[in-house]
């Protein structure tokens, strides 16, 4: 048995570093592994050891039209590539729902077809239906990272929710910086360098309280945070950083952490930076729905409020602040629930999947 693993956009996301975890996780219990995912770039699939990798083109555009072109190309592509490789005996595990030319080849071919489908605000609506399609007419299981969205995309074959978790390395770490009587006011989020991804409202909410610190951590490179940032004054309290490879100095550092998602326009479905800053102790402030108020709890370790509810966040954050007591407590609740969220269950959960077949 061969284990198939396909992805689109390697970067330093959350979706290809839960795949990354999958990966690692196969190929410590000697299962054959190999990936197939775009080349060009480095990101959480890049050399990782024991996994047989191959690249496929594709290239991530500004322009719609060009960005759909490119993904209908990159996936003919694939298909081909796939349907000379794969075999009937092989697991095609998908994540994403974007690589739909493997879903197409794997029911071609008649090997399991497994989903891993971690988003639900696809834009345009006419591709979420068509890919969604696509899933619904070739998969033969699908994996949800939260029950949220396992019932906003529920799918009428077999389903199994997987939590995202945080890798013993990085919760090994975080617990030993674990320290709930911070005396330092910084605020922080991690988060792609999107409108929808609550940005906007960040620099705004920087501007609110000039008496605290705030930290942006986007998956973008320098000259792109310049271009988006050119007509907005940033305050001397805001300070931008691009992609890194190393989040833990920022968690550490931090005292809150935020998730700003528009909701009208980009629902979070599970929030794997949140769960890395509750390692540390972070209480979160969060949107009231997806993925995330399964992390979550409001007022028990963090609060759940509307990302255009400044002003109502503005009050959280100094209320946490300014109440050492109320902080403390919600540190102490953030830290203990991460624990749930442990490797060595996700390890049980990712053989489990792939033994099944």
């Amino acid at each position: 048995m061969r284990i198939i693993a396909v992805h689109l956009l390697n970067d330093y996301s959350g979706s290809p570093k839960v795949l990354m975890q999958l990966l690692k996780c196969w190929t410590k219990n000697n299962l054959k592994t190999i990936l197939y995912t775009c080349g060009g770039r480095e990101g959480f699939l890049s050399n990782i050891s024991g996994v047989e990798t191959h690249n496929y083109w594709y290239q991530f555009a500004n322009n719609k039209i060009l960005r759909l072109l490119f993904l209908l190309t990159s996936q003919f592509v694939l298909c081909i590539k796939l349907l000379f490789q794969l075999k009937k005996s092989d697991i095609l595990y998908i994540n994403t729902v974007l690589p739909f030319g493997a879903g197409i080849a794997g029911k071609m071919v008649g090997c399991n077809v497994i989903y891993h489908i971690h988003e639900t605000s696809i834009k345009p609506i006419l591709l979420k239906n068509i890919l969604f399609f696509i899933v619904k007419k070739t998969a033969n299981e699908v994996i949800y990272v939260s029950h949220f969205l396992a019932n906003q995309e529920n799918i009428n074959i077999k389903k199994r929710v997987l939590y995202n978790v945080l890798e013993n390395d990085f919760q090994k770490q975080a617990h030993s910086n674990y320290n709930p009587s911070k005396t330092t006011k910084n605020v922080l989020m991690i988060c792609s360098l999107k409108e929808y991804k609550g940005v906007n409202e960040f620099v705004e909410l920087s501007k609110m309280n000039t008496e605290y610190t705030f930290k942006l951590v986007v998956n973008a490179n320098q000259n792109e945070i310049d271009n988006y940032f050119k007509n907005t004054i940033v305050p001397a309290n805001l300070f931008i950083y691009p992609t890194q490879t190393n989040t833990h100095p920022f968690y550490q550092d931090a005292s809150l952490i935020l998730n700003l998602s528009d909701t009208n326009r980009w629902v979070e479905t599970f929030g794997l930076t949140i769960l890395e800053g509750m390692a540390y102790g972070l209480p979160a402030i969060v949107p009231p729905v997806g993925g995330v108020i399964e992390l979550v709890e409001n007022d028990v370790n963090g609060y759940c409020i509307d990302s255009k509810k400044t002003d109502f966040i503005s009050k959280a954050i100094q209320n946490l602040f300014s109440n050492k007591t109320l902080y403390q407590e919600m540190s102490k609740k953030a830290y203990q629930k991460s624990f749930f969220f442990s490797e060595s269950n996700f390890e049980k959960e990712a053989i489990s999947i792939v033994q099944n077949w």
